[in-house]
């Protein structure tokens, strides 16, 4: 779905002064349907593997925030990786997976830790 949306450009008048008009732009919608991507693409796994380094408390909130799951589902996932060193977090279509694992190890980087998902097909 796309919206529409205004920017300011600046025109030139008739009497060679400048004005500012709106001029509509139409923009794709920011998130991608994932429904849409699993019918085109194949779906692929995601894992979280445990380290010694990464706080118990990060993983819980990074797997809410970039994998959409619940706090009890995130604390479920963090402690069966904590228990077995491996943990399957959820599928995706690849392109939605890879996005999302970058930004999850891009925001574990952030903060020092060496936080680490894998995919594989399903």
């Amino acid at each position: 779905m796309t919206g529409i949306a205004a920017i300011a450009v600046p025109v030139r008048t008739l009497y060679n002064t400048w004005v500012m008009i709106l001029d509509p732009v139409i923009q794709p919608e920011i998130g991608e349907d994932t429904e849409q991507l699993a019918a085109i693409e194949p779906p692929f796994r995601v894992f979280i593997h445990n380290d010694d380094v990464t706080p118990y408390d990060f993983v819980v909130i990074v797997l809410q925030r970039f994998f959409d799951l619940t706090p009890l589902e995130a604390e479920q996932v963090t402690y069966a990786a904590h228990v077995s060193g491996l943990a399957y977090v959820t599928t995706l279509p690849k392109s939605e997976a890879e996005k999302r694992v970058g930004q999850a190890h891009f925001a574990a980087g952030l903060e020092g830790y060496p936080l680490t998902f894998t995919i594989e097909p399903e």
